[in-house]
């Protein structure tokens, strides 16, 4: 159990900074990402995998930034698709930052949840992953959510886009969490 207690307050710490720039994002930009439909986002969070992948194979960044800035993108995405499922996406900002942070802690704490259940159940296998193990399993969930979007939304019988954009950003908090404990060690 103490483990598990271990996990919950590093998620919350990884979480508490991908908010903390969710925030400032706001306070530059406001919730301007109301206007993206779910498909929009969906290629955004590609694009952030996509650079994780290439820098994960060539070891080197031509614009002098990391991987882990965009495993915090993939949080924060995640979370504005949760958000664009939920509300719908709009043609102008509907929304104050107040209330897309609200929905933003509403969201986070669900998929807190849901990972804590998995990682119960699966035994913190997570754990024992390689970094780039996440990267290719975001990749593979964002490839799932790109089929269900072709098909309108609808599932025979696999979980929707919102599972899937939970998983991505567990697996990418799972990542941040990685890099931390190799930053102290």
């Amino acid at each position: 159990m103490t483990i598990m207690h271990d996990t919950s307050k590093q998620y919350d710490a990884v979480i508490a900074g991908c908010r903390e720039l969710f925030i400032n994002k706001m306070r530059d930009y406001g919730p301007s990402w109301r206007i993206l439909r779910p498909r929009s986002v969906t290629d955004q969070l590609f694009i952030k995998a996509k650079r994780i992948r290439t820098l994960e194979l060539n070891g080197e960044s031509k614009v002098g930034e990391g991987i882990w800035p965009e495993f915090v993108g993939i949080v924060n995405y995640g979370v504005i698709g949760l958000i664009q499922l939920k509300l719908g996406y709009s043609d102008a900002v509907d929304i104050t930052p107040d209330q897309a942070l609200a929905l933003y802690d509403e969201l986070i704490a669900q998929t807190r949840n849901l990972m804590l259940a998995k990682n119960t159940d699966y035994g913190e296998a997570w754990r024992d992953m390689r970094v780039s193990s996440y990267t290719d399993l975001i990749l593979t969930k964002i490839q799932r959510t790109k089929e269900i979007e072709n098909h309108d939304g609808k599932t025979l019988v696999s979980e929707g886009i919102g599972a899937n954009y939970q998983d991505m950003i567990n697996y990418a908090v799972f990542a941040l969490i990685k890099h931390s404990e190799q930053e102290l060690a």
